[in-house]
């Protein structure tokens, strides 16, 4: 396992968990997933390690370094120019300098095209920073704070997210009437967090739904669950990861331990709305069901990448298996699913996974200047396959409808199980 530490936010994500005092992305998703999380105060403290691949030793890139003063003195010309202009001719003056120098930088970050790659200035980033500990309230949803609007990539079983509705790929607008458009997710998180028993409106901004509508949520402590296991009818396993912590690892193997034990003919392996989390949890994890081989890859704007193979010794690497996923299924998820998929060692059973396949990375600017977030890399899959916004594709597409849910049924359960009976 590498030794580089990022904040990965995604994720998916991110993303993220609703909780006061669980910015250690405990926002989980994590690396979205890191190869260990870190919270916010000491990720977003991390500059990009010397020699990390894409990186260059003196913090420039290959082609700045390839610019001679002449050229970039012609290059910056018409900003320069631009710059002169604002200042002589614009009709409010004077002018801010930060301001202006801070707009650029947002303007260079923008013209990446990437909803990933951002800039915080310091006021943002000092709120950022302000530590978290002691509260542990919130409304219990994993979110993804790169997109436009802060997103909700999964409510978390029984929480209060969940029992006013939310869904996956709903946006906040707006936060107690407070429209939320050009603030960054990490700051808007923390208007959604709150002491246990107050409330908060969020404005949701929902796919097919024609007008944003309002949600009010009581904040509640929130118990971030990790395993749940049980035998279904017809000697089948069940086994249900909400997230990738962690102590997730250690308790997947004990669930795994238990159900082995009963002799199951088969093992269904829920991923359904579990947002991410640690990126070595995720390859420990994988590693349960995949003997050998490569789990992922891990690829750089300069072309280099990073291989993850299975470790040795996992204990559910013959048995049948089939695992579900769904639009909340992210990150780690992502990967662990896309492993599982490209290695033939399961079929996938559910809906399109969320899609968040790319890792963030909070730099900090000199002379307390705020810091600048960008996608340093992708994943990919054992096949190579892309999982950034695309997401794994099910082998058995099999829909839930909110009738299904409304009804206690669970069609996406009933496909995994006839398929490992038919086996």
């Amino acid at each position: 396992m590498n030794s580089k530490i990022y904040w990965y936010t995604g994720g998916i994500l991110a993303a993220m968990i609703l909780l006061a005092g669980a910015f250690s992305s405990g926002f989980i998703v994590g690396r979205i997933a890191t190869p260990e999380s870190l919270p916010l105060t000491e990720a977003l403290s991390q500059t990009l390690p010397q020699g990390t691949p894409g990186a260059q030793s003196d913090g420039a890139s290959a082609s700045a370094q390839a610019e001679t003063p002449q050229d970039l003195q012609k290059l910056f010309q018409p900003f320069w120019q631009s710059w002169d202009i604002v200042h002589d001719r614009f009709v409010d003056q004077p002018l801010d300098n930060e301001i202006l120098m801070q707009g650029a930088i947002r303007g260079m970050m923008d013209s990446l095209d990437d909803p990933h790659s951002s800039y915080m200035d310091p006021f943002q980033f000092n709120q950022a920073n302000i530590s978290l500990e002691g509260e542990y309230e919130g409304i219990g949803a994993w979110v993804d704070p790169n997109e436009e609007y802060l997103t909700i990539v999964s409510p978390m079983p029984n929480s209060p997210a969940e029992e006013v509705g939310l869904k996956p790929g709903d946006a906040i607008i707006a936060v107690n009437g407070d429209d939320m458009t050009g603030v960054d997710g990490n700051l808007v998180i923390r208007k959604v967090m709150g002491p246990a028993g107050t409330s908060v409106t969020l404005t949701i901004q929902r796919e097919g739904v024609a007008e944003p509508f309002d949600v009010e949520v009581t904040r509640a402590a929130i118990t971030i669950p990790s395993v749940e296991s049980r035998m279904l009818e017809g000697d089948i396993g069940y086994l249900h990861l909400f997230t990738f912590g962690d102590e997730s690892t250690p308790e997947l193997r004990q669930a795994l331990k238990d159900l082995l034990d009963q002799n199951p003919k088969g093992l269904i392996f829920d991923l359904r709305n579990n947002g991410g989390g640690a990126l070595r949890t995720a390859i420990e994890v994988a590693s349960e069901f995949i003997g050998d081989g490569v789990v992922m890859y891990e690829e750089y704007g300069d072309g280099t990448r990073d291989t993850y193979t299975a470790q040795r010794g996992g204990m559910a690497t013959d048995i049948p298996l089939v695992v579900l996923i769904n639009e909340g299924s992210a990150s780690a998820s992502e990967i662990v699913a896309g492993a599982i998929q490209d290695r033939d060692r399961g079929q996938l059973v559910g809906t399109t996974s969320f899609g968040k396949g790319s890792v963030q990375q909070w730099i900090p600017l000199d002379n307390d200047q705020g810091a600048v977030r960008v996608t340093i890399a992708r994943w990919l899959t054992p096949d190579e396959r892309t999982i950034s916004e695309i997401g794994l594709e099910p082998d058995v597409v099999v829909e839930m409808t909110q009738e299904d849910v409304q009804a206690g049924l669970d069609p996406q359960l009933d496909k995994a199980v006839e398929l490992l009976q038919n086996q």
